[in-house]
């Protein structure tokens, strides 16, 4: 264990000279002209206001960017002046990943290019290319959002997102860990609550009501099939959820999703299918300078190895984090503790871990970050230390 911390604080200091002289300027700030801070704290972490301007279309309600649009003299025109760009890095030095026992240089884990904005009033998108673990790149996030439809408060988003994104977004978390239970496919299901193509409907109420809607191809976003198709079969999922504001401190949740699959290599006239349904609450409590966020969701699938014989199988979890920020929005560190938790009648789905991770922000883009986790399954430990930047 001597070893262990040995490595990882002379690489955080490694990082730390590395990095001491590196600043840049997300494409939003580049916008506006603004500090990353007005809408994150840390980044990608979103702040009210930051999700307010995500939801309003990457748009500021009481500023405007005339310089945005080239003047064409054409009203019904509009073409951005300067394509927005912004790039994420993440590199980490690790010790016993997957229970190995070896140090790795994991750098860079993750590569984005990103993209982003308004088209026009109240038409955005958002469309980012990711390199992730030395695998080929591939479009994840890639959608067209109409924001304040018929001039109402329904905003209506088509393309490729994750279904997660209404309740949690996994991209905008602080933990290298993940939000596990999203991810659980049970047998050869490819169902789960990441990333899908559909439709997604979402209506605010002046109350602090929001109201979400989904229909989704519940195939994930791998490969097209045969004719054009991007779904493997002729059904299409569902997702709703509605969330209440309870004072200016507490934000209560409730999901369903409900769905139909046929396995990916079956044959037309085999009508062999899985039905499934999710159900799952969430809350958000904030006391400055404290965030805790929690999740549960309870899944049953009907017949996820498509066989012959149907074997109902049961998953249910849920993950608890904990943020503190001791200075709030002027914070330069930051801890959270992420606990993740798993059972399933198929038994090689649970799942117990407990992180800890602690950052720094260098600069407002730049973040220097060590993480500790524990598997209680497997009874193991594993460390990074690392930064991500923005820029």
């Amino acid at each position: 264990m001597k070893k262990i911390f040995t490595i990882s604080t002379l690489t955080l200091i490694l990082i730390t000279f590395l990095a001491s002289d590196i600043f840049a300027i997300p494409a939003f700030a580049r916008k506006y002209n603004m500090t990353c801070k007005t809408c994150h704290s840390p980044f990608p972490k979103l702040k009210a206001y930051g999700d307010e301007f995500a939801g309003n279309g990457f748009q500021l309600k009481d500023q405007d960017a005339p310089r945005y649009y080239v003047e064409t003299g054409d009203p019904e025109l509009s073409l951005i002046r300067d394509l927005p760009l912004a790039l994420r890095l993440e590199g980490y030095v690790t010790y016993n990943q997957s229970n190995t026992e070896k140090s790795d240089f994991t750098t860079p884990i993750l590569f984005k290019l990103l993209t982003g904005g308004a088209i026009t009033k109240d038409v955005a998108y958002y469309v980012y290319y990711i390199l992730e673990n030395g695998e080929a790149g591939k479009i994840e996030d890639a959608w067209l959002m109409f924001n304040n439809l018929f001039g109402s408060e329904l905003d209506v988003t088509i393309g490729q997102f994750q279904v997660c994104d209404p309740i949690f977004k996994r991209e905008l978390r602080l933990t290298r860990d993940d939000y596990f239970i999203y991810k659980v496919r049970p047998g050869a299901s490819h169902v789960d609550l990441t990333y899908d193509r559909g439709i997604m409907l979402q209506y605010g109420f002046e109350s602090g009501t929001d109201i979400t809607l989904q229909i989704v191809n519940g195939s994930g976003i791998g490969e097209g099939f045969f004719d054009g198709n991007f779904d493997n079969d002729k059904y299409k999922n569902f997702m709703g959820r509605i969330s209440q504001d309870v004072g200016e401190h507490l934000r209560l949740g409730a999901m369903g999703y409900w769905g139909k699959e046929k396995a990916f290599e079956q044959l037309e006239a085999d009508e062999t299918t899985n039905e499934l349904w999710m159900l799952g609450g969430d809350a958000t409590i904030s006391f400055e300078p404290l965030e805790f966020n929690f999740q549960y969701v309870e899944r049953n699938d009907g017949n996820p190895y498509f066989g012959p014989t149907t074997l109902d199988i049961k998953t249910r979890g849920a993950f608890a984090e904990l943020v503190y920020r001791p200075d709030g929005d002027d914070s330069k560190w930051y801890a959270v503790g992420l606990f993740n938790w798993i059972e399933s009648d198929q038994t090689n789905l649970n799942y117990k871990t407990l992180s800890g991770h602690l950052g720094y922000v260098l600069r407002r883009n730049i973040r220097l970050v060590g993480e500790l986790s524990y598997d209680f399954k497997q009874e193991y430990a594993k460390i990074g230390v690392g930064f991500v930047t923005a820029f």
